[in-house]
């Protein structure tokens, strides 16, 4: 019998999540509450229905195979692939990992985007299958990543850096969701920096900018969206972020 998972939607050609041309699977499902989730659709793994809008369909491992072979050239001629997105992959670890692993097979690239809240258990079904780990660091302190996300940091910290002392060879990039006046204080900076330095394995480390989208499914949704007066932050603003990052790490993007 095959492996079903419960995909929110998939996206192609996308430029912004790996080498090349990439095919993007967002699965449903997340265990955490981030107050800046741009996709509320993807909390619950349940087929969601808001008016006529669907979010989610059951898909088999044949079945989404199917549609990434689709985008094979596209691959092979950009040195794109497939990622995994969400959600969180990880609470659909097993499907993900039986895709990943067809994918592999046929010389596909592969990445996840993960924020690496499941046991390690769970983060080894997939490591094996993956060319590129995009892990989320949020918050370096236990209790305000609790109040931000739902959970606090320990076993994401300790995810992360057993995932960089893995010998699987994949690159592993740390991304840093930057959102003003929350989680991006010069003092954060330098502990996640400090952190960050100290891994053994790091290919990269990505800031990524704080954005607004996905506001209009909040109110779709009917759920209240606590981050309503954060403005985007300016190029000179992230640049000096990334200033402190470099003092620890060699890439900084």
């Amino acid at each position: 019998m095959s492996l079903e998972g419960t995909i929110l939607r998939i996206e192609r050609s996308s430029i912004h999540d790996g080498e090349g041309l990439r095919t993007v699977i967002f699965l449903k499902g997340c265990p955490l509450r981030c107050v800046w989730c741009s996709t509320p659709e993807s909390h619950s793994e349940e087929i969601e229905r808001v008016g006529e809008k669907i979010y989610g369909t059951v898909m088999t491992v044949e079945e989404l195979m199917s549609e990434i072979v689709k985008d094979e050239v596209f691959f092979f001629h950009s040195n794109g692939g497939i990622t995994f997105s969400g959600g969180e992959p990880l609470q659909q670890a097993d499907f993900v990992s039986e895709v990943l692993r067809h994918t592999r097979k046929l010389g596909i690239n592969t990445a996840m985007e993960s924020s690496m809240c499941f046991p390690f258990s769970e983060l080894e079904k997939v490591l094996p299958h993956l060319n590129t780990l995009f892990a989320d660091l949020k918050d370096m302190d236990p209790k305000r990543h609790r109040d931000l996300v739902g959970i606090d940091n320990h076993l994401i910290i300790d995810n992360i850096r057993r995932a960089a002392e893995t010998d699987y060879p994949l690159d592993l990039i740390v991304r840093i969701p930057l959102i003003p006046g929350v989680n991006d204080d010069d003092k954060t900076m330098h502990e996640m920096g400090e952190f960050l330095g100290s891994l053994r394995h790091l290919s990269a480390v990505e800031l990524l900018p704080y954005h607004r989208l996905g506001l209009s499914t909040y109110n779709a949704l009917g759920i209240k969206y606590r981050l309503p007066d954060i403005k985007v932050p300016s190029a000179s603003h992230m640049k000096g972020k990334r200033d402190i990052i470099g003092r620890y790490v060699e890439r900084v993007q």
